[in-house]
């Protein structure tokens, strides 16, 4: 009998200027329980997995306990299938622990995709990939690197993707009907599906000052990730990207510096890319963010919208209660009820085995 844990940090995207650069590690985590009994010859379970749940949406039902639908049991095995393995080992059992709100910007599906792809790894012996490698693994089905970046590697990260060629690019990422059939749609041929090419992406880690944490206020609906990019613009005008560029060139350093400087991290803080035109998504965003300053909110760093939103990440340094309660009331006149955590810059993806094992 084999055991052992994979834990993963949920993320925050797009800090401030960052729009699909920049992501945080932060202090709440998704794990695996995973039990291998490699004693039995044969398994009634489809795909030799068995997946129970708890966490965020159990009561509604909201994630799928079929190994061909579960979508970090899908990455599990496009990483065994590329190594030849068309299941998982006879007989895996896949509990998950997942604290990590569904669709409020705080990187639920990239955790799952890189808890999905750690968990290829390890059920699979495939002990030569590292993270780098695992990397480029999640760059074929999350194409956007700053969630999925910060979640493996922990911390504060910047992260950029290396040109592709133009097949590759046409692609996008990987269909998920190369992996199995139905719910993607597609035939299971039985071959080995694409690897992805090496090195798609890279990561740098930032510093991050000891005395900033992350306050992240959690409204109680969904954005849809998707619906989250409609509303964005196909072009932007020169003096917005700009001012963007301008920012982003400040924002790892001022958030490094220790002690923290409220007036440069203020204003490196600030973006012009994707807030303004998600305030429709998010009743009160425009109005939190223009209205909350350092100046106005002693220990208060900065705010910005987290991921996709809608949840709002204030920096701060002390006050957390009140720069929580200020966003909150604002919200309350929407009639919106929120939850608010205090967090901090976490370890990426990890493996726990018991110490006999």
């Amino acid at each position: 009998m084999e055991t052992f844990t994979i834990r993963t940090p949920c993320s925050s995207a797009n800090i401030g200027p960052g729009f699909d650069v920049i992501g945080l590690a932060l202090s709440i985590y998704l794990e695996l329980k995973v039990t291998i009994d490699r004693t039995k010859k044969s398994s009634q379970e489809p795909l030799n997995c068995r997946i129970t749940y708890e966490g965020q949406g159990e009561e509604s039902g909201e994630v799928p306990l079929d190994p061909a639908a579960n979508l970090i049991t899908r990455v599990a095995l496009y990483v065994l299938r590329c190594h030849d393995q068309r299941a998982f080992p006879v007989e895996t059992h896949v509990h998950i622990i997942n604290p990590i709100p569904l669709g409020r910007g705080l990187g639920s599906s990239g955790a799952a995709v890189v808890a999905g792809v750690m968990l290829g790894k390890q059920v699979g012996g495939l002990h030569h990939l590292d993270d780098n490698r695992l990397f480029d693994f999640c760059l074929m089905i999350e194409r956007h690197p700053d969630n999925v970046g910060a979640a493996l590697f922990g911390g504060f990260v910047g992260t950029y993707l290396n040109p592709l060629t133009p097949e590759e690019v046409a692609r996008v990422e990987i269909p998920l009907s190369e992996v199995l059939p139905a719910p993607a749609g597609g035939l299971d041929t039985g071959e080995r599906p694409p690897e992805p090419p090496l090195g798609i992406g890279h990561h740098i880690r930032f510093t991050w000052a000891k005395e900033i944490k992350a306050v992240a206020i959690i409204p109680n609906f969904q954005v849809p990730t998707a619906k989250a990019r409609e509303v964005l613009p196909k072009e932007y005008p020169r003096q917005d990207v700009t001012f963007n560029l301008q920012r982003i060139a400040l924002l790892p350093v001022a958030l490094g510096q220790s002690p923290p400087n409220p007036d440069l991290i203020y204003l490196a803080m600030q973006d012009k890319l994707h807030q303004q035109y998600r305030q429709k998504l998010i009743p009160g965003l425009g109005e939190i963010v223009e209205s909350m300053s350092p100046s106005s909110q002693e220990g208060l760093l900065g705010v910005c919208l987290s991921g996709a939103g809608p949840t709002i990440l204030a920096l701060a340094t002390s006050n957390f209660e009140q720069i929580a309660e200020r966003i909150i009331s604002r919200f309350r006149k929407e009639n919106i009820d929120c939850q608010w955590l205090i967090l901090e810059p976490a370890e990426g993806t990890k493996v726990i085995r018991p110490e006999n094992s």
